[in-house]
C-alpha cells in the first residue's frame, strides 16, 4: 500500500504544503514544532479538508478537490492514533476497544477482540475506566482501537510522547510488531530522531513554508 500525498492545508491564516511519495511500510513525517505535522495526518483520516490537492492511498482517492472527492472518515478504512489518545472516559476499557469495530462493515473486519488483546496484552484491563490506566497502559488500548476499526493503514500522532523509558520501549516493540507481523502501512509523526531511525523505512521531511 502506497500513500500519494500532494495537498495545501489552511490553519487560520496559514498556509500548510505537504507533497510526498512513499511505498509501504512505516513512513515518518518530520520537522519542526509547528510546521503542521499533524494537520497532516488529521486532512489523510478526512478530519480536516484540505483547500486544495489529492490524496490517493494505494491508488484509491480518498480526496482530490479537481474531482469533488471527499471520502468520510468512516469511509476511508484509517485507523488514528492520536497524541492525546482520545479514549472516551466514560467507556470501560473493553467498550474503548470495541467502538472502531462495531462501526466497521463486518466483511472488512480483521482482528477480533480476542485476538487484539493477545496482541497487545490487555486482556486484564478490559473492565477498567482509562483514568485508571498508566500512560503505557492507555496508549496500548488506543492502539487496540485503532486496529479492532478494520483499517488498511494506520495514522499515529507522536505515540510516544510523555511516556517514560520502559513505557516507550514497550511501544516501541509493539509498532514494531504491527509493522512486521501485521504489515500494516502506518504513516508516523514524530519529533524523536531515534525512534524515526528505528521504526521507518521511509522519512518525509516537512519544512516551515512547505516542501
Amino acid at each position: 500500500m502506497s500513500f500519494e500525498i500532494d495537498i495545501t492545508l489552511r490553519r487560520g491564516t496559514r498556509n500548510i504544503a505537504c507533497r510526498f511519495a512513499s511505498p509501504a511500510g512505516v513512513t515518518a513525517l518530520v520537522g519542526p514544532s509547528g510546521v503542521g505535522k499533524s494537520s497532516v495526518l488529521e486532512a489523510i483520516a478526512g478530519l480536516l479538508r484540505p483547500a486544495s490537492g489529492c490524496i490517493t492511498v494505494s491508488g484509491v482517492a480518498v480526496f482530490d478537490s479537481a474531482a469533488g472527492v471527499d471520502l468520510a472518515p468512516e469511509h476511508r478504512a484509517c485507523g488514528i492514533v492520536f497524541q492525546d489518545l482520545r479514549l472516551f472516559p466514560h467507556f470501560r476499557v473493553r467498550d474503548n476497544l470495541l467502538y472502531g469495530y462495531k462501526l466497521a462493515p463486518p466483511e472488512r473486519r480483521w482482528l477480533t477482540l480476542e485476538d487484539a488483546c493477545a496482541f497487545l496484552d490487555i486482556r486484564p484491563l478490559l473492565e477498567r475506566r482509562p483514568r485508571t490506566l498508566s500512560g503505557g497502559e492507555a496508549q496500548r488500548v488506543a492502539i487496540g482501537r485503532a486496529l479492532l476499526a478494520a483499517p488498511r493503514f494506520l495514522l499515529m500522532d507522536e505515540p510516544l510522547t510523555a511516556l517514560d523509558d520502559k513505557r516507550r520501549e514497550a511501544i516501541l516493540r509493539v509498532i514494531e510488531r504491527i509493522r512486521d507481523e501485521l504489515a500494516l502501512p502506518i504513516l508516523l509523526v514524530s519529533h524523536d530522531r531515534a525512534e524515526v531511525a528505528r521504526l521507518a523505512d521511509h522519512v518525509v521531511e516537512m519544512k516551515v513554508g512547505g516542501q
